[in-house]
């Protein structure tokens, strides 16, 4: 009888620290989350209003960019417990036909910061399905523009461009595109409502300005179909480049280099590419990279991309980083 005395106590005593070790995480306001399909420890931070750091601190894990599904995190205490939702965020499920351009455009953000917050390397690759959190501040899906004071607005019917829309109404394709917030074009489509500004506005200068002062930077002249490298004020490299045809424009205006590859593919309408050399994407799918199918440069060829030599492309991706200013003009 004794023995059975002792086994009940020494369970009893195992329970209960077995409760006290559980206890603390809820005790002092953390929680544990489970992670799902698709998430990743950023994510998970910002659901919960706590630092990437916080968690990995909290967890005793050596890297940030490395979770499972399944796994189980604690939340550390400070942070909000409740849904993405209530704390300012919220969560879009991507649509077939969709990409980060179009979704971030719909909440009102910049693609760099729906890519950020979402900790998504390569704008380009985005799927049916996936869930996309919506980082706190404007996030009511944008609504159509609305008339200027005098100008009225047009809506985008099937082959129609922006050139061709400019000139009905007597205005220039670039004060169109600026007054609607346009930064490629050629990207408009069917049932887009356009505000028509009341009177013409100069375009720009053809030349960038103002030029950097200092630091490195990369100038696309679309007009001389060339590639300048910079330092500061003294060009230090040029080449002849190719870029976008007229049905397929290379966008105007000033970017970051976001992401390089050394050999990456690419496929588009009429084009399936394999093993682009020396790529750094500067603005949604655009890039500059090497190229092996054709040698005509000096001429546009491209769908939008900046075509380069491949040797004079292996020379700007060692020399450029990522963050370095590219300045696209005619």
């Amino acid at each position: 009888m004794g023995t059975w005395i002792r086994r009940i106590l020494t369970l009893s005593v195992a329970l209960g620290l077995m409760l006290m070790l559980a206890t603390p995480a809820s005790a002092e306001g953390s929680v544990v989350h489970v992670v799902q399909a698709g998430e990743n420890l950023f994510r998970i931070a910002l659901r919960y209003g706590v630092t990437v750091d916080a968690v990995v601190a909290a967890n005793g894990l050596s890297s940030a960019s490395h979770v499972y599904v399944g796994q189980r995190l604690t939340i550390p205490a400070g942070g909000n417990t409740a849904s993405p939702s209530a704390s300012g965020s919220r969560v879009h499920v991507v649509q077939r036909g969709e990409n980060l351009f179009r979704v971030a455009l719909r909440y009102g953000l910049s693609t760099r910061a729906l890519a950020a917050a979402n900790g998504i390397v390569n704008v380009n690759r985005v799927y049916a399905g996936q869930r996309l959190v919506i980082p706190s501040g404007d996030t009511t899906p944008s609504s159509p523009a609305q008339p200027a004071p005098s100008g009225g607005t047009y809506v985008v019917r099937r082959g129609d461009t922006l050139a061709a829309i400019a000139q009905r109404h007597g205005v220039s394709t670039w004060t169109l595109a600026q007054a609607n917030g346009i930064r490629n074009p050629s990207f408009i489509y069917v049932g887009q409502v356009l505000r028509i500004p009341s009177g013409g506005s100069p375009a720009p200068s053809p030349s960038p300005s103002p030029a950097p002062s200092a630091g490195r930077w990369i100038d696309v002249d679309l007009s001389a179909q060339r590639v300048t490298a910079y330092e500061g004020s003294t060009p230090v490299r040029s080449t002849l480049a190719s870029t976008g045809l007229a049905r397929t424009p290379t966008p105007v205006g000033s970017y970051r280099i976001y992401v390089k590859y050394v050999s990456s593919s690419m496929s588009g309408p009429g084009y399936n590419l394999a093993n682009v050399p020396y790529v750094m994407y500067f603005y949604r799918g655009y890039s500059l990279h090497g190229t092996y199918w054709h040698s005509n440069f000096g001429h546009p060829m491209s769908h939008g991309c900046v075509n380069l030599p491949t040797s004079e492309a292996r020379w700007f991706f060692n020399w450029a980083s990522v963050g370095t200013l590219v300045k696209v003009h005619y």
